[in-house]
């Protein structure tokens, strides 16, 4: 098998890393940490630029308005983007606009979309209720049809982005006799609506998530993600997408090859104990295995589909990745691999610290990944419950 790439492929490589050291500014940086990830005036204005060079949307049918391209083209798009930490959307992106895409109405197409590729309009995912996490089918929040729209009344809980989002992607039940996933419908909200009300949760990496409540919020019909009770398939497909999206490693090698270039230059006896050398090796030939994984996977989106045990697949290993390398990285680091970036003696650019504490919510986050070795079981191997 022939792993190098063709020469198209590396000549779109080199495109996307000059564009990025023209953007990769300390101002960019500093804009996207304070606002924990959510766009800002400096973010859009790097978002537009993205939309101007035609990546928002290479890869999507023509008719959808993109450009019909090879997915690997997207996949060099985000792997390179990933490893100098620039900015390339987030669920926004990854998991609402090919739902809206896939499955909105022409009304939800005309009006989203255009917003998200130009980074005016950004999404925050509301499906985990305070009874209703891993068990979604369970969700309470309703809606309750009125003139011209429903209203909607309930609580999500871990809602992360809400407050830097325009929106909330809702789970909603619409159907109030219906069962587990049936009359659930997916509604679009927009977060300066009345009625909603949204409140920090910190978490222990120092990053925030939201919990989110709705009193009254209306909703007009036109914001209704077809089918209406019908959305445990647009759920399932943004699903999907969700967990391939939460599965990247090329910042994890980004981290490996920090820390290993830190040390054959500081320390370089440090990397002749045999112990260690097998475990970055180990670590090495896991990035690789994931890579391979990711590359499938980008051409399994292209064919229109994800199917739910390969996206579980790929959710696991990412997530079991990270966590695994930044716990060794910690270790060997010690003192350094604890401190924040922004500590002068912190290793510059290595991130270990971030990695390791926002590792335990990517092995949840989207599906536990006990819920995926199920799905794997149940879907992918056709075994029985």
């Amino acid at each position: 098998m022939d792993f190098r790439w063709p020469d198209e492929y590396l000549a779109f490589r080199d495109e996307v890393e000059s564009f990025i050291h023209e953007w990769r500014t300390p101002e960019l940086a500093a804009e996207m940490r304070e606002r924990e990830g959510a766009a800002g005036p400096l973010t859009r204005e790097y978002y537009k630029a993205l939309q101007e060079k035609g990546w928002m949307r290479m890869c999507w049918p023509v008719e959808m308005g993109g450009e019909g391209r090879d997915p690997l083209y997207q996949f060099i798009l985000v792997e390179t983007m990933e490893y100098w930490r620039m900015p390339y959307g987030n669920l926004t992106f990854t998991s609402v606009a090919p739902s809206i895409a896939q499955y909105g109405n022409e009304h939800q197409k005309k009006t989203y979309l255009p917003g998200i590729w130009n980074g005016e309009l950004t999404f925050a995912i509301g499906y985990s209720e305070p009874n209703a996490g891993t068990d979604l089918a369970a969700l309470r929040t309703k809606g309750e049809k009125v003139d011209g729209g429903w209203k909607v009344n309930g609580q999500k809980i871990w809602t992360s982005l809400a407050a830097h989002s325009t929106h909330i992607w809702l789970a909603t039940r619409t159907d109030p006799d219906s069962k587990r996933h049936k009359g659930i419908s997916v509604l679009i909200v927009n977060t300066h609506a009345p009625g909603v009300t949204i409140r920090p949760l910190k978490t222990m990496s120092g990053m925030s998530t939201y919990e989110t409540f709705y009193d009254d919020v209306f909703v007009p019909d036109e914001d209704v993600v077809p089918p209406l009770h019908g959305g445990w398939t647009t759920i399932m497909h943004a699903l999907n997408h969700e967990r391939v999206g939460l599965s990247p490693t090329s910042n994890l090698a980004r981290n490996y090859d920090v820390v290993v270039d830190h040390y054959k230059k500081t320390r370089p006896e440090k990397l002749r104990d045999p112990v260690l050398r097998r475990q970055l090796a180990e670590l090495r030939v896991e990035l690789a295995r994931h890579r391979a994984l990711a590359i499938r996977n980008a051409v399994t989106i292209a064919s229109g589909e994800i199917k739910p045990g390969e996206a579980s697949m790929a959710k696991i290993s990412g997530s079991e990745l990270r966590y695994r390398m930044s716990t060794l990285l910690v270790d060997v680091l010690g003192r350094a691999g604890v401190l924040e970036r922004d500590d002068p003696r912190s290793i510059e650019q290595a991130h270990v610290q971030g990695n390791y504490l926002s590792s335990p919510i990517l092995r949840f986050g989207g599906g536990t990944n006990e819920l995926q070795r199920n799905i794997i079981a149940t879907r992918h191997l056709g075994m029985t419950r």
